[in-house]
């Protein structure tokens, strides 16, 4: 627009025998140029979002439309008319862009709900030397917010059947209206049966996650992690620091999305992620983890797994270069209420040994 401007004008001011020479005289990059220092400057920072590109558009035009009703008129008078005029146009827009900038940024601030789902994303019926059944994978994901957390349980109908009886034992009440799929003999492996049984599963873990006292009990949460923590302990005692890892990372999100308050198997978790990245030689990641675990423990100074994850905490910041002054005082203070620090197990025989319940 500003070179359709700075055209007419030169048209206007110049001679009519020298209009070519005028062209020639003012190609096409002193037009840019000119553009750069004037008009542009003033568009500056007129940003907009959804409906406000519509506004900013049609001011734009409003704009264009006047200064070319007066265009001779202004410049004659020194150009303070079309300036004023087209000032007062782009401060008429940039006002409306910046409420709808406010609406957009209070519109982000509203609070968003944020809840459980539990997806079956994949049903595969399994055939062992000794049975049959169909295992199903469920997604447990977080709602309203960013879950780039993954985490899943692969669980059969006996399973969910153990559940079910363990919460109808200590929740009889709360369970009394909750309905589970009922166990058939035939057609258990049809994509009728399998489908239908999927989409209950989920309403079902629905609907218990909903009760306030199953979801933070034992035996809800249990059902989630446990048999991945036990799995990677053994995955650990048999060395293979990779898969337990993948397993007890799924263990950990798990429990953070279900809210678990059993500190035991969550400091478990954590100390068993730090040994597996210990032993893969990923530093920097077993000193966070380590770090974590000694957060969970808070101050029991009597618990078995401080003195191993301090000692770890202290050997892994030094070979990183990280301060490890708090450590050491912590250890100090330990060995001051009367612990042995030196003839402790190490952190991974104490993940090795422990049995978890």
């Amino acid at each position: 627009m500003a070179s359709k401007i700075l055209h007419r004008f030169r048209r206007k001011v110049g001679k009519p025998s020298t209009t070519e020479e005028i062209v020639e005289d003012f190609p096409e990059r002193s037009e840019l140029d000119d553009d750069t220092e004037g008009l542009s400057a003033r568009l500056s920072g007129t940003l907009s979002f959804g409906d406000a590109d519509v506004a900013d558009e049609d001011c734009t035009q409003t704009a264009a439309a006047n200064s070319d009703s007066d265009f001779l008129h202004s410049f004659e008078s020194d150009g303070l008319e079309y300036t004023e005029s087209l000032l007062g146009e782009l401060k008429h827009c940039n006002m409306l862009t910046k409420q709808l900038q406010e609406s957009w940024k209070k519109s982000r601030g509203n609070l968003i709900i944020e809840k459980l789902i539990f997806e079956v994303t994949s049903a595969n019926v399994v055939q062992d030397s000794s049975s049959k059944y169909v295992a199903y994978t469920i997604h447990v994901i977080k709602s309203g917010c960013f879950d780039d957390d993954k985490a899943l349980i692969i669980r059969r109908y006996t399973d969910f059947a153990k559940l079910n009886e363990k919460l109808l034992k200590h929740f009889r009440d709360d369970m009394a209206n909750v309905v589970f799929p009922k166990k058939i003999i035939r057609k258990n492996f049809t994509h009728e049966t399998i489908a239908k049984r999927s989409r209950a599963f989920e309403q079902y873990l629905q609907h218990i996650h909903s009760i306030a006292d199953i979801r933070r009990s034992k035996v809800f949460l249990e059902f989630f992690y446990l048999r991945d923590l036990k799995v990677g302990q053994g995955l650990l005692r048999g060395g293979m620091c990779e898969d337990a890892m993948e397993t007890l990372v799924n263990a950990l999100h798990l429990q953070q999305k279900l809210c678990s308050w059993d500190t035991e198997h969550l400091l478990f978790t954590l100390a068993s992620i730090a040994l597996c990245y210990q032993e893969m030689d990923h530093l920097e990641e077993a000193q966070a983890y380590c770090e974590r675990a000694l957060q969970t423990i808070d101050n029991q100074e009597n618990h078995p797994l401080l003195v191993p994850l301090l000692h770890s905490n202290i050997r892994l910041s030094w070979k990183i270069a990280k301060d490890k002054r708090q450590s050491e005082a912590k250890l100090q203070q330990v060995q001051e209420a009367g612990i042995d620090v030196l003839n402790q197990p190490s952190l991974k025989e104490h993940l090795i040994k422990d049995f978890l319940e």
